[in-house]
């Protein structure tokens, strides 16, 4: 899709730390977990941005903060340009109708005591004004039939259905209300691979059938790449690369992004044996003590010490900016320009 696409969401230094306390009676703070420590970037209409990155880089904690679950310790969220962080009561209840979430785990999203038609239509009873009583039937199964589920099926309940049915049902209270933003966070993981092409092709549809804009959480890069437009990819609470599908998947610049990429399965055996893996040595650092400079210097193979001493900034090397353009590729690495030149990679497909 075209960069000059219109933002509809905008996230401007986003930062979650969870305090850590001791004592009983006086509790006092003796650190924080950081789990997103300083996020930017930009979701444009009709767009699909992915983040990627692996368990506890701060993904979740990101889609949780832009519809309102958790609340931001610093930083600004921008809705069709009104800064939105703040917000409470009847103006935060406008802003939630328009971005919505679609959750992992298909099982425990649903209440299991509700039917399907009370569960998709829930949405209403909160927001009255987008379904009259007496139309509210009449809208949840036409939702039922857009996701690919039996409209007569409303009266049964959770456990009477698929996991991937499960899901399309999610995606169906996601809908209810027509909005301009899904949240997806791990959609997909929870289900068997073969369902799994089915869910994302029906998000792909309706897409373009409700004009949405997604924000697709995975630790799964080849669904990520099948999805998005572009891809950020995390480490320990910061985005360290941004670009277009292409440009991450083909040309990564950072060395995380790099070794992610090398772990990713290829089909051709003889890709296989022309493409360089990449083993990361030790383990995460603890959010609760990050490394100085560069977060990933303690694993990184080409650190020296002006990784320890700078914190690199997510922007796109000279020598890597588009001529005649605006640049697309951002990397958060001292020496993205040497990561690129000196990576060996096989296209993946898409």
């Amino acid at each position: 899709m075209a960069t000059t696409a219109e933002p509809i969401l905008e996230v401007s230094g986003l930062v979650k730390h969870y305090p850590l306390t001791r004592g009983v009676l006086l509790r006092k703070q003796t650190g924080a977990v950081k789990a997103v420590d300083g996020v930017d970037f930009i979701l444009r209409r009709g767009e699909t941005l992915g983040i990627v990155g692996e368990s506890g880089c701060g993904k979740s904690t990101v889609a949780k903060m832009l519809v309102h679950l958790e609340k931001p310790t610093a930083g600004r969220i921008r809705y069709r340009g009104e800064d939105v962080t703040g917000l409470s009561g009847k103006a935060l209840k406008a802003v939630r109708r328009n971005i919505q979430m679609v959750f992992q785990d298909p099982y425990t999203s649903l209440n299991p005591r509700m039917t399907v038609g009370d569960i998709v239509g829930e949405p209403y009873e909160i927001h009255p004004e987008v379904a009259p009583k007496g139309d509210r039937r009449r809208k949840v199964q036409d939702l039922l039939d857009v996701v690919g589920l039996n409209p007569e099926h409303i009266n049964r309940y959770p456990h009477q259905f698929s996991g991937g049915q499960r899901q399309r049902i999610g995606i169906a209270r996601g809908l209810a209300l027509r909005p301009e933003v899904i949240v997806a966070d791990e959609p997909v993981s929870a289900l068997d691979v073969s369902v799994q092409a089915q869910v994302m092709n029906l998000l792909d549809r309706l897409q373009s059938e409700f004009e949405l804009s997604y924000l697709f959480i995975a630790h799964d890069l080849s669904i990520v790449r099948h999805v998005s437009d572009r891809v950020a990819v995390m480490y320990l609470g910061r985005i360290v690369e941004m670009g277009s599908d292409t440009e991450i998947y083909d040309h990564p610049t950072h060395p995380y992004t790099q070794a992610l990429l090398s772990a990713v399965p290829v089909p051709d055996p003889g890709a296989r044996e022309r493409r360089e893996r990449i083993i990361l040595s030790g383990d995460v650092p603890s959010p609760t003590d990050v490394p100085s400079g560069c977060r990933f210097r303690t694993r990184c193979w080409k650190a020296r010490e002006r990784c320890a001493l700078e914190v690199p900034v997510l922007a796109v090397p000279a020598e890597l900016r588009h001529p005649g353009g605006p640049a697309a590729h951002d990397s958060a690495c001292h020496f993205a320009s040497e990561a690129a030149q000196s990576s060996t990679f096989v296209q993946q497909p898409r």
